[in-house]
């Protein structure tokens, strides 16, 4: 992801909005059987692959890994999207989305997005910042997330909407250096909202959500502002529901700035689309001390307990 700088503030009214009461929910899911020690056994299950950048082993153990686990999961079918982009030097980077697809019959249809990929090495790093970067908050506790969010839908009562789980490649653009290279561009969610109608020929989704780096020990989540802007309905949602969950972990300030992510993509296509996000990771952030130590089971399961309301609540 990458972030740019107009000032934004959140009033009051926008405080209320996000934090008044949801619709009742159409079916309860057993929330509790959502485990965050199992997404942190997942977390250190992908950082055994680092780094899991395009064109490293890693990459490929992780393809592998995702497509085993949702393998054993309700998911209909999971399916890849395997493509080309162009680098910054003119060679091909061979690219893979992974997309899982719940109740695929199901017209309805809401995107759960993350990105597996992480950068090549901890740049920021002032000791080491050619060292491989762990990247165990981005990415893998994400993918963490959608994983165990996936194990806890299969024991759950079937949702009214289906379900495309997709875990998009090359988030952290051409160089595989993320917020670390200026000319920064995602590139697998943007050819992913260019071939939509392979996946929804007749209708697109109705909304999208995207997560990245949630599992901080001191998470606070906020709205960005491009979210808002999109699927102010569904961000209101997700942190009514979140602020009963764990109150302190969701403010209802707005970030400062506008982040780009796989969801930008989504939202340019079309489709009321928003970030899950604790953009605030320092000093960690894409060092070498992006590892394990810095993740918390309980955050993990304030994002995927509330990510379970949010899908249950019409």
């Amino acid at each position: 992801m990458t972030e740019f700088w107009p000032r934004w503030t959140a009033t009051a009214a926008m405080a209320a909005l996000l934090l008044a009461s949801p619709a009742a929910r159409a079916a309860e899911p057993q929330i509790e059987l959502w485990d965050g020690q199992r997404a942190m056994t997942v977390i250190a299950d992908l950082l055994r692959f680092t780094p899991r950048a395009m064109g490293e082993p890693g990459h490929q153990q992780t393809i592998d890994y995702i497509k085993a686990a949702m393998a054993k999961s309700a998911a209909d079918a999971v399916l890849t999207q395997s493509f080309t982009a162009k680098g910054d030097d003119g060679k091909a980077i061979p690219l893979t989305n992974i997309i899982a697809r719940f109740q695929v019959q199901n017209p309805r249809r809401v995107i759960v997005a993350t990105h597996y990929d992480s950068i090549i090495k901890a740049y920021r790093d002032a000791k080491s910042p050619d060292a491989p970067m762990p990247g165990a908050n981005n990415s893998a506790s994400a993918v963490a997330l959608l994983l165990e969010t996936a194990r806890v839908l299969s024991l759950s009562p079937k949702l009214d909407i289906g379900i495309d789980m997709i875990f998009f490649d090359g988030e952290e653009g051409p160089k595989s250096l993320g917020a670390g290279d200026p000319t920064w561009h995602a590139l697998g969610s943007p050819h992913f909202a260019a071939n939509l109608k392979d996946y929804y020929p007749s209708r697109k989704p109705e909304k999208a959500v995207d997560f990245d780096m949630v599992c901080d020990k001191d998470l606070k989540l906020q709205p960005e502002p491009s979210s808002v802007a999109s699927a102010l309905p569904e961000v209101k949602k997700f942190w009514s529901l979140g602020s009963r969950i764990a109150p302190l972990a969701f403010s209802p300030e707005l970030t400062s700035y506008p982040i780009s992510d796989d969801h930008t993509a989504l939202q340019q296509a079309g489709i009321p689309s928003f970030l899950v996000i604790d953009f605030d990771y320092e000093p960690y952030f894409n060092t070498t001390q992006d590892t394990i130590e810095q993740c918390s089971a309980q955050s993990l399961e304030t994002v995927g307990r509330t990510l379970l309301r949010y899908l249950y609540t019409p």
